[in-house]
Formats: C-alpha cells, sequence, structure tokens
C-alpha cells in the first residue's frame, strides 16, 4: 500500500474543520448583527456564549471539539508516515474516524441529539484508539 493513502482521510479531517469554522461564522455574524452588538459588547470573556442561543453556539463548540481527539488523529497520522506503518487497517481506521467525526459535526451544528452525537463520538474515538494502540503495540513491539 501507499504511504501517502494515510492522507486522504488526513485532509478530509482538516477540510471538515474548514467546512464547520464556516458554517460556525454564518450562523454567528447575523447573530450578532441582529442583536447590533459592538465588539465592545462582547469583550468580556464568553459573552458571546452567554448570549447565544444553541444554533449559533453549538457550531463554536462543535469547531472547539475538532481540536481535541483529532490532534492525537493528526499525530498518529503523521507517526504512521514518518514510520512506514501505513496499511490498509490503519487506512479503514482512519476513515471510520473522519466519517463518524463527520456525522458527530452534523448532527452537533444542527439538531443536536446528544445520545445520538455521544454515540457517533464514542465510535469515531474508539477508532483512534485502536489505530494509536496498534502503533504503540507495533512500536514496543518492533
Amino acid at each position: 500500500m501507499r504511504q501517502s493513502a494515510i492522507f486522504a482521510p488526513f485532509f478530509a479531517m482538516m477540510f471538515l474543520t474548514v467546512v464547520v469554522w464556516v458554517y460556525m461564522y454564518a450562523r454567528r455574524i447575523p447573530f450578532i448583527n441582529s442583536l447590533r452588538l459592538s465588539p465592545r459588547d462582547l469583550a468580556k470573556p464568553g459573552e458571546l456564549a452567554r448570549l447565544s442561543p444553541p444554533a449559533v453556539s453549538n457550531p463554536s463548540d462543535n469547531l472547539k471539539n475538532l481540536f481535541e481527539i483529532p490532534v492525537l488523529f493528526y499525530a498518529l497520522v503523521l507517526f504512521l508516515f514518518v514510520t512506514n506503518g501505513v496499511d490498509t487497517v490503519y487506512v479503514a481506521a482512519a476513515w471510520v474516524f473522519v466519517a463518524f467525526r463527520a456525522a458527530h459535526s452534523v448532527v452537533h451544528c444542527t439538531f443536536n441529539h446528544v445520545m445520538l452525537r455521544f454515540s457517533l463520538y464514542l465510535v469515531a474515538t474508539l477508532a483512534v484508539w485502536f489505530m494509536l494502540g496498534r502503533a504503540a503495540l507495533d512500536y514496543l513491539g518492533g
């Protein structure tokens, strides 16, 4: 398998982050304008979050989530690439992670059904833990 195959889900995850970032601003800017808020009104940390309804705050929360477990995913991808450890199993697990994180983002940014969102998050995170455990075992054992 080409080692660079792992970069397709890597860049897909980055693209998801960009999409959520754009969506966050598409929700946030009209909200701020509708209340005629000035930058001074929002200078206090947490003030925008306090004022925002879920339709505005959830995309922001989701963007923050995309800088948590995905950071481990990015590090694992780079580790696998530089150590020539990429194989079909890792690429499949990476796609599982991306697919379930994308579904998680859609749920979080729209109708936000918490148990569905949690289930999607769980599957995605288990894919990363699988990748991490396998990579660690390969590294330590080999």
